[in-house]
Formats: structure tokens, sequence, C-alpha cells
């Protein structure tokens, strides 16, 4: 392990961090490359959020650091990789400084100029500056209550101003960033461990592919609505539509109706969508982009989610197969897959080794590790303030102890950047997994601007509370020499409120802890019937048949796979079907043969499924359009579930043969069926036998009422 041995040149410390200044900087352009294509997008989107993930990522590197080089300045030979302090003062100048701008100032402007939907700079400006007013007006009222506070404490002074400022952006970035770490603690190795589990993975894969299909067409739905108001927009020809022509039209270029599916397939919206009002606005038609790019980019995430979910339930179904023939084999990659990703040197029985065998181990020692670092963090948190002495991560970062002072070397700063590292990466996974964020998320190659702009700073708002927040974990004649105290510990100690509740409000990280342990989040939204859209792998949080099972899942999934859903075979009628004709009547494709085998047709009971109870159970899952605005109550849904749990019981095969062996009378046409070569067995000629029946004793054979 390398370790600094010179003490009176900074230079090879000076090198390695920037070698690693370096390698930060090529992760962050693969991460941007990842979630937006960085040739058609706008610079000024992506030098912010360059800035926005870059700055985080060099503090996690300049607090181990800024730790090595205050930590002992007596002995040089243990501190592993050191500034001089000029240069340290610097860089956090920078570091933090220009991290608060961006996440306070530039990209909630430029957030907001990207969603603004005017097509002139000068109006998106304005209608940014206009909207981000009323956020800072309700942050400023609330914090004069501080305001008059410090200036009655401490006088009118800059620095008393300053030091409020910083104080209330750490205090709130603090109460975010301690939620959200709680909660991705317990999420990221309970993941771990269930994943380990294929056959459990692919359950709750086909248990989430119900409510995630949905989800999917629902966006579909709603972008066809907001198309179709743009057609309807682009036929009116006069009055004030006239001065907005050139936008008109491309809105209606960009929607591209005709192409996509015939204007009697698309389901009419709602009557208060569909009017147009009389005059024509700016406003209104910058409200309608922008809610046409939320729909669109709302439909990209759904279908990318949709489509991951498809690869990853495929994957694994093939990895359950394998352990029959000790063979696996993924076939040939997507084209929208990445270098890496193509790029492989097992073969097919190395790699059902790699997958089957090497795999769930590592994932659930990954887990177990990961578990046993959460359960030191929490630790820590809890007796900082009490029993400092019994933080376990002040052991593992300080390693040379000298009296009530420690040393900091190497090794430690290598733990040091990891303990920041894994709370940052719990923090940032339960931001990508609670879905109460106004619809966004990052989509691959495909992520909305605004989307972009507000990942951004969250990353760079949790990043400085975060990194303080593990400093104190240490010993204060540690931390106190600090740049980093010298820059923002001391304005947060400036106050007693302010010290109080940096060693306090920790403790409350145990609420999203247990709340997340035992799935509190579930049951209140059973019990209220609302809450907070978090994932949650839970088994009794799961949906009982008919409402989302994973049964359901399965044949759905299959169903996508195998080319047979409604969304597709409507989507291959559309493009067979030209300009000027109607829409197609669709047919139901013939079923397999028995000996087919799928996927996901694993089990021999859905082997032996009649044709015709797939059949009702493929249109038992596809939504009813009509039915959505009925105000159905719980026993009127019970009905219709009951109904149609009989409808698709297919009648006993003894029930089908009573009556074969009997022989019908002469009178009621017995003897004209046998002569006629017809079988009454099994029901498959009754409607060919003739008219010698009881009915022509009433005449021509017909009953008249």
């Amino acid at each position: 392990m390398f370790q600094i041995t010179s003490s009176q040149s900074p230079v090879p410390s000076a090198i390695l961090a920037g070698i690693a200044l370096l390698v930060i900087s090529v992760g962050v352009l693969l991460i941007q490359r990842h979630y937006l294509p960085l040739r058609t997008t706008p610079a000024y989107l992506l030098v912010p959020v360059f800035f926005a993930l870059w700055l985080p990522a060099s503090i996690v590197l300049l607090v181990p650091i800024d730790l090595a080089t205050n930590a002992s300045p007596d002995d040089e030979k243990i501190k592993g990789i050191w500034l001089p302090d000029r240069a340290l003062l610097v860089s956090w100048r920078i570091s933090y400084w220009l991290t608060f701008v961006l996440t306070w100032l530039i990209l909630p402007i430029l957030a907001e100029y990207s969603d603004a939907g005017y097509r002139e700079p000068k109006d998106r400006i304005l209608y940014s500056l206009r909207q981000n007013a009323q956020y800072y007006a309700l942050v400023l009222g609330s914090g004069v209550l501080g305001l008059i506070y410090f200036f009655i404490s401490y006088g009118p002074s800059f620095t008393s101003l300053r030091g409020l400022i910083m104080a209330l952006a750490y205090c709130w970035g603090l109460i975010l960033a301690i939620y959200l770490m709680g909660h991705g603690l317990v999420a990221i190795p309970r993941n771990l461990i269930k994943n380990a589990s294929a056959s459990g993975r692919l359950r709750r894969l086909q248990s989430r592919a119900p409510n995630q299909y949905e989800k999917m067409e629902d966006a579909i739905t709603s972008l066809e609505e907001l198309e179709v108001q743009v057609s309807e927009l682009s036929k009116r020809k006069t009055g004030s539509a006239r001065d907005f022509r050139d936008w008109i039209e491309e809105l209606s270029d960009s929607c591209g109706i005709p192409e996509s599916r015939p204007q009697n397939a698309i389901p009419r919206p709602d009557s208060d969508s569909r009017i147009i009002p009389t005059v024509i606005t700016e406003k209104y038609l910058a409200d309608l982009t922008r809610h046409l790019d939320h729909a669109r980019h709302a439909k990209s995430r759904y279908v990318d989610e949709w489509n991951h979910l498809l690869r990853d339930a495929s994957e694994t179904q093939m990895i359950l197969d394998s352990s029959a023939s000790k063979r696996l084999d993924f076939g040939a990659s997507s084209p929208n897959s990445s270098a890496l990703e193509k790029f492989t040197l097992f073969t097919p029985y190395t790699q059902y080794l790699f997958y089957r065998q090497f795999i769930p181990y590592f994932r659930i020692f990954l887990g177990g590790f990961l578990a046993l670092a959460s359960v030191c963090i929490i630790w820590s948190e809890l007796v900082k303030a009490a029993l400092p002495f019994l933080s376990v991560i002040r052991f593992t970062v300080v390693h040379h102890w000298t009296g009530d002072s420690g040393q900091i070397g190497f090794p430690g700063q290598m733990v040091a950047a990891f303990w920041i590292l894994y709370m940052s990466t719990a923090a940032l996974h339960t931001v990508t997994e609670v879905k109460v964020w106004r619809g966004r998320a990052l989509v691959r190659r495909n992520t909305a601007h605004e989307s972009a702009f507000w990942y951004g700073s969250q990353v760079a708002k949790l990043s400085v509370p975060l990194s303080y927040n593990f400093v104190t974990f240490l010993s204060p004649k540690i931390y106190e020499k600090t740049t980093f105290y010298y820059i923002l510990g001391q304005y947060v100690n400036l106050t007693p409120l302010g010290k109080w509740f940096d060693y306090l409000f920790p403790i409350l990280v145990l609420l999203p802890v247990l709340a997340t342990l035992f799935g509190l989040y579930g049951r209140v939204r059973r019990f209220f019937g609302f809450g907070v859209d978090i994932v949650e792998d839970d088994e009794e949080s799961q949906p009982a048949y008919g409402t989302g099972s994973w049964r359901e899942g399965r044949d759905l999934i299959e169903r996508e796979l195998n080319g047979t859903s409604i969304s597709r075979r409507l989507d291959e009628a559309a493009s067979r079907a030209g300009p000027g004709r109607a829409a197609p009547i669709l047919t139901v494709p013939a079923t397999r043969s028995e000996g087919a085998q799928t996927p996901f047709a694993t089990s021999p009971s859905y082997h032996d499924q009649p044709s015709s109870r797939r059949a009702a159970n493929a249109r038992s899952t596809v939504p009813d359009s009509s039915s959505e605005g009925e105000d159905d109550n719980f026993f009127t849904n019970l009905g219709h579930r009951f109904k149609n749990t009989i409808d698709t019981i297919d009648t006993p095969k003894w029930i089908q043969e009573i009556g074969d062996g009997i022989k019908k009378p002469k009178w009621m046409g017995g003897d004209d069926n046998e002569q006629a070569g017809g079988s009454s067995s099994g029901g498959g000629n009754r409607t060919e036998r003739s008219d010698s029946d009881i009915r022509r004793w009433f005449g021509d054979g017909r009953i008249r009422l």
C-alpha cells in the first residue's frame, strides 16, 4: 500500500491528487453520457451538471486529504496524501462556494428555464425568475426570525449574516440527507441479500409487472390525448391562432399522429382537455408545450423501465433454467447495449458458474458487509454526542493515537473515503427510489433537462452536510484543526442552537431506519390509502391475485416476450393500415402447441390450461377503458371478480359426457342423427342436428311468443 515518505515536498501527493481528479472527471463524463446524449444536449445543461457532480466527488477526496494534513502537523511521515495549507484552503473555498451557488442559484434557475415551455430565451428567463422568486420569498420569510436572533446576539455585521446563511443551508441539507441516508442504509443491504435468490428476484419482478405496465399504458394514453389536442389546435386557421402559426406547426410536426397510429384508433381525451380556448395566448401554448414535453419524457421513462423489467425477468428465468443443462447463454446483445455489456470472456459453462454459483454468494457477502457498515454508521450517529469515544468510525479512520489526538495515514484516508462514499450512495439511492419528486426520473440516454438539473442539485446539496456530519464522528481535537471546520464548522457552531442541532438531530436517523426495516411505509399506505411511493420488496405488501399479483405479472411478461400482447398487436395493425384505411379489426393469434416451451411457462399446470381459458385470462388482464370513470364500491368489484372467476372455469369432462350412453327415442330424432353420422359425445354436433325435435309440435320449428 502506497505511503508518502517525503516530509519536505508535497509534489507526490499533488500528483496523486491530480490523477484522482482526472479519474473523477472521466467518471462524471461517463455518467453524463449514460443519461444524456452529449452531442445534442446544450452546453448550458452539460457544464453546470458536470460541476454539480464533479465538485461533490472532489469533496469526497478533499476530506481525507484535509484530515491527514492537519491531524498531526508535527509528524508528516505518516500523513498519507497531503497538500500545503494554502492550496487546501483555496480548494475548499472553490469547492464549497461553487457548490453553494450551484445548489441555491444556478441550477434552480436553469431547471425552470429548461422547463418553461416558451420559445424565446427572454420569456424563458422571465418565467424562471418568476418561479424561483416565489421559492426564495418563502425561504427568506422563514429565515426572518433567525436573522433577527443573529443580529440581536452578534450585531448587524456581514460575518453574522454569512454565518446565518451557511448555517441554515447546512441545517436544511442535513435534514434531507439524514432521512434519505437512513432509508438507504437499510434498503441497499436488504436488496442485495434478497436478490441473491434468483427465484425470489423473478417473483418480485413478476409482482411489479402489472403495476409497471399500467403506468406505461397511462403514460402512452396521456401523450396521445395531448397529441390529439395539438392536432385539433392545428386545424384552427383563423383568429388568434394566426399569430402563433409557426409555434403551432412546430408542435404539430413533433407529434406525428398519422405515423404513430390511425386517428380513429386513438382514444379521445376527456371533454375538459379536448376544449380548445377561444383565444389562443402565449401562456396557453407554453403550458401545452410544457405538458407535452412532460408526457413524452414520462412515456420514455415508463417504457424504459418496462423494457428493463422484461430484460431482467428474461435473464433471471434463463439463469433458473440453466440449472438442468449447466450452460447459460443470454444470446446476442441488443444494439443499444454498451461496449462493456457486449464484451464477454465467458463460455456458456463458465457463465453458468458465474451467474448461478458465484453471484448469489457474492451478493450475500456484500449485503452482509454493507449491513455491518450501516450498523456502524447508525451506532456512531447515536453515540457521538454522549459517548464519542465509542464511535466505531472514529477507530477505523484514526489508526495512530498519541494521547488524546490521533494521526491519519493513507489507510485511514481510504477508510474515510469509503465511509463518505457509502453515506452519499445511501442518500442518492433513496433519491432515485422514492417516487415523490414530481415525476422526475433518470432515463438512459433520454433524461429530461429539468430532471437532470434537479438531480444534479440534489447531489450538490447532500454532499457538504454528509461530509461534515462524517467529520463530527471523529474527535473534536482532530476535526477542529481541519480547514473544513474553518470554512463551515465554526459558522455551524456559532450559536448554541447550531451546535446542539448538529449533535442531536442525526439521532433521528432511527426514524427512516425503523420505517424501512419494518415496512412502515406500506402499512401506512394501506391504512390511510395514501403515502409516499417507496419501492418495497416485502412479500406481505404484495396484492392478492387479480389485483396485480405475480401470476398475472408472469402471464403479462410472457405475452410481451412472445409478441402477443394487446398493445403490440395494435402497433402492428396500425403499421399495416394505410393512411386512408379505417381502423383494422384485430384477430386473436393462434395458440401455441402443447409442446412449445416459453421462458416463463415452466409450471406443468400452466401448460395444461385450455386455449379458451388462456384467452379469457388475457382479456381479464387488459384494463377496460370504459370503466375507468365508474365509481364502483367494494361489493360491486367483488361481485365482478366472482363472476369473472366462474366464467373462466372449464366444464368438467364428466359433465360433458353425461348422456353419451343413452339412446334417444325415434320421435326425438335419434335415428336421423345416427344416419347422419353425428355423435353426441362431447356435444360436438349439437348445432348440426335436424329439426326433428319437440319444436316441430308448434308449427315450423320456431317458438313464437
